[in-house]
């Protein structure tokens, strides 16, 4: 893998962290990004080169906005090489009543979670498709398919993430591309701690596996369908104890 060049969104904490730090394990030449955490990116960047012994470069910025989406994939190419596995991770929450929410803050999910996923793919597609090879990973989440009460932005974000998935497979199966997406359950994550102790202990007890899910978990899944056989594509992977 020491030839290949994966960039991964919203990579300075939680999953993100976690399939970063997967990669650079398995010798990958990283790009990693994230928004508002940028101390925290530029250290695990500089703790991943000096640790794996591999190049790996902190892009802060909105992986939701164009301009610094063409931006970042110049910079990559120009100071690594070419993308060839793009994992699409970066993700926020909200949780309320939809009549409660504004229209900025809907924007401002679906832009992050959704729109993201439009920009990086358009910048990653036409390399891959003239190298013939290449792999994106989406990470979603079981209420793309469920639905969840008082994440209703989220859920949507998360349902169109699946149905991009599944159509932009089609699209690029032809040219040996492949597109899939991990749906999580409830991962060990900060994204949780607006539960309380109580909450928490009783949404375990919900999980036939009788835990949450781990960022490594769903690292070690990102990192295996990087070589699985490029005939599996268009799939929603669903990663949650047995939960949904």
């Amino acid at each position: 893998m020491k030839h290949e060049i994966a960039f991964i969104t919203g990579a300075s904490r939680g999953i993100g962290r976690a399939i970063a730090t997967e990669f650079a394990q398995a010798g990958f030449s990283l790009a990693i990004n994230c928004r508002n955490s940028v101390r925290e990116l530029e250290q695990l960047a500089g703790e991943l080169t000096e640790r794996c012994h591999v190049p790996c470069i902190a892009l802060a910025g909105d992986i939701g906005s164009e301009d610094f989406v063409r931006n970042a994939f110049h910079t990559i190419e120009e100071t690594l090489g070419t993308v060839s596995v793009l994992v699409n991770n970066a993700g926020i929450s909200h949780i309320g009543l939809l009549t409660d929410m504004s229209l900025d803050e809907w924007d401002h999910i679906i832009q992050t979670n959704l729109t993201s996923l439009f920009c990086c793919c358009r910048q990653a597609i036409p390399p891959m498709v003239r190298r013939h090879s290449g792999r994106i990973i989406n990470i979603s989440s079981v209420w793309g398919s469920a639905g969840a009460s008082c994440e209703v932005a989220y859920s949507a974000s998360k349902g169109g993430v699946n149905s991009f998935t599944r159509a932009l497979a089609k699209e690029l199966a032809p040219s040996n591309i492949s597109v899939n997406a991990i749906a999580c359950g409830v991962i060990d994550t900060q994204m949780n701690q607006c539960f309380s102790a109580r909450e928490l202990v009783q949404l375990a007890e919900e999980i036939p596996a009788g835990r949450f899910g781990t960022p490594k978990e769903v690292a070690s899944l990102a990192l295996s369908l990087v070589s699985a056989p490029s005939y599996l594509t268009g799939q929603i992977i669903t990663l949650d104890g047995g939960w949904q």
